[in-house]
């Protein structure tokens, strides 16, 4: 049976190296751009539009959607685009952009307080970019009149030169009815933009009129979707995450209209977030449309359409909507919370494990201001946990070594009942009571600690914070592998080391060792063959964890180098333990 797990332990290990490519986008967390092929799939249409029922609120007759929004074909200079002079600027202490007056699209934001890559004459990250080029990212703000959705490059007109904190710009425009449309745009001093959608009908007849706003993006300048990470559709409706799909999945089904009303709901990357936040974010309003589709090829729309209103000659109707841009800083998302958006703080994948998560991220970022470097709160991080959780490893390591004891006991007991396992079982049992000796006492405090462990390392794969960080010496990004590489002498020999496992980094080779030392002091009977696998095993993991972040891999050999001293220290208190696993190491000699 040993024998049977050990060859299964390893063809597992060998699929898993073999096929690293496709494991690392599910596991590899880093904030890369997704190369992925865009889905051949033909475009479906939207989901069926969600009900209205038991609101007491009934569509008018004319209410229309936004239709299939196709691509544009033209391919569009982005510095051409931007050079344009029907745009109003967008100036803030952390975003820099421009509103394009033709259509009232958002399509061009930076990040101010964050840089594309580590490079001197790199800019800022742009996460809005206008239709037609490369990275084509956006929001736009409209109305459906008569169940006709106005033109997208209808040309608005602005009462201002430049939207900040303190100065909001108005959008205006009338139609042949006589009908005048308006959108106040007004922003905070982080990434909170917000849309007053307004009408005015001095027209002679009523109107159907629905106000919509929705943001639409290409998928290959998306991050990798992960396990740990999501990348993709997101949102909160009827006060539930929402998160279900890549968007190599959602061009599979074509569309989605989540059960529930929206209470926000948008597009993530591993760092960056684009959402919309109807009326005040609980969910209280009523849409017709808010969901999302695929557009065909490798683009993207999220949709928010409300529900159609008459507005009579000499009357009005105003909609609120806001479009959070930015980065997904935990503690901004909170405060948008706290201030009454239905779980924002969501958008960050916490997962199950977010009450172990958020203190640890609190702690990590209080000893980073402390030291002033992020590679050395990683370590201390570490040491922390590792103390917090000693007297749970204490306890499992006191209870193994009790099981080793009566290891001898038990035996005996297997050969003299090895045909009665009924009696076997029985026996065993009584000498658990007799040493007072529980099996799974060593079990319990491992189960304990794995949750802990689980939430540091998915804190150091979701916080911001660790982007662009350095350490020490030639590790400039906490973020992303070690750039140094052994098998090119780094650098020295004329060649370069492919991407991947290959990629041997001093990091990964600390790994490598300090694991081996663990596996070393692991207090476990083997066979001679269980031995000289679990002692190629450190290397096999080396390989297979290279491509990580260097502060991943930072942070799994100071815990090895823990556990290292943890062990030494616990043997030295239970030396029949020791005695043991040394009896266990030692080469097998006899006859034949």
């Amino acid at each position: 049976m040993d024998n049977r797990n050990l060859l299964l332990a390893v063809v597992l290990s060998g699929l898993l190296i073999l096929g690293w490519d496709v494991g690392m986008r599910y596991f590899y967390p880093e904030a890369a751009v997704s190369t992925q092929a865009s889905s051949p799939t033909a475009t479906k249409s939207a989901a069926a539009t969600q009900s209205a029922a038991g609101t007491g609120n009934t569509a008018a007759p004319g209410s229309g959607n936004l239709g299939g929004d196709a691509a544009a074909s033209r391919k569009v200079d982005l510095k051409a685009a931007l050079a344009s002079p029907n745009r109003v600027a967008i100036d803030t202490p952390r975003l820099t952009g421009s509103i394009n007056l033709v259509g009232a699209r958002i399509d061009d934001v930076e990040l101010k307080d964050y840089r594309e890559t580590l490079k001197k004459d790199s800019g800022p990250v742009r996460l809005f970019a206008p239709e037609g080029t490369p990275a084509q990212y956006f929001a736009e703000f409209g109305f459906v009149s008569g169940g006709v959705r106005q033109p997208s490059n209808a040309l608005w007109q602005a009462d201002g030169a430049k939207l900040t904190p303190t100065t909001p710009v108005t959008l205006t425009r009338t139609d042949a009815a006589g009908i005048t449309y308006r959108i106040r745009f007004a922003v905070d001093a982080n990434y909170m933009i917000t849309a007053t959608q307004s009408v005015t009908n001095a027209g002679a007849a009523a109107a159907i009129v629905q106000p919509f706003a929705l943001i639409k993006r290409t998928d290959k300048t998306a991050t990798i979707d992960q396990y740990v990470s999501h990348s993709g559709p997101v949102g909160v409706f009827g006060d539930t995450l929402w998160d279900p799909h890549s968007y190599k999945e959602l061009a599979e089904i074509g569309g989605e209209s989540p059960v529930g009303k929206p209470d926000w709901l948008g597009f993530t990357d591993q760092y960056w977030l684009a959402a919309l936040i109807p009326g005040d974010g609980k969910g209280n309003v009523t849409v017709d449309d808010a969901g999302f589709r695929s557009l065909g090829g490798d683009l993207f729309r999220t949709d928010l359409l409300y529900s159609a209103t008459t507005v009579p000659a000499g009357g009005s109707l105003t909609q609120e909507t806001r479009l959070f841009a930015g980065a997904k800083e935990s503690q901004i998302l909170d405060q948008y919370e706290d201030s009454g958006i239905t779980r924002f703080g969501l958008a960050i994948s916490w997962g199950w494990f977010w009450f172990f998560e958020k203190p640890i991220l609190w702690l990590l970022r209080s000893l980073n201001g402390l030291v002033g470097n992020f590679g050395v709160a990683i370590i201390l991080l570490t040491v922390v946990i590792r103390g917090l959780m000693f007297p749970v490893a204490q306890k499992g390591f006191a209870s193994m070594a009790a099981m080793k004891a009566v290891q001898p006991k038990m035996k005996e007991i297997q050969e003299r009942f090895k045909d009665d396992k009924q009696r076997q079982q029985q026996e065993i049992m009584k000498l658990y009571k007799d040493e007072k000796v529980n099996p799974l006492s060593g079990c319990l405090p491992m189960v304990i600690q794995i949750p802990v462990f689980f939430a540091l390392y998915k804190v150091l794969v979701l916080a911001i914070d660790m982007r662009h960080k350095p350490f020490v010496l030639w590790i400039h990004d906490l973020s992303a592998p070690d750039p140094a590489h052994i098998l090119n002498l780094f650098g020295m020999l004329p060649y370069e080391v492919p991407a991947g496992f290959l990629a041997i980094g001093p990091l990964a080779v600390l790994l490598g060792i300090t694991m081996w030392l663990t596996f070393r002091l692991n207090p476990s009977a083997m066979d001679p063959i269980q031995q000289q696998m679990f002692s190629i095993m450190p290397w096999i993991l080396m390989f297979v964890m290279a491509p990580f972040a260097a502060g991943l891999l930072l942070y799994w050999v100071t815990s090895n180098l823990l556990t290292v001293a943890q062990q030494s220290y616990l043997y030295s208190r239970h030396p029949q333990l020791k005695a043991a696993n040394a009896a266990a190491a030692a080469p097998k000699t006899g006859k034949g």
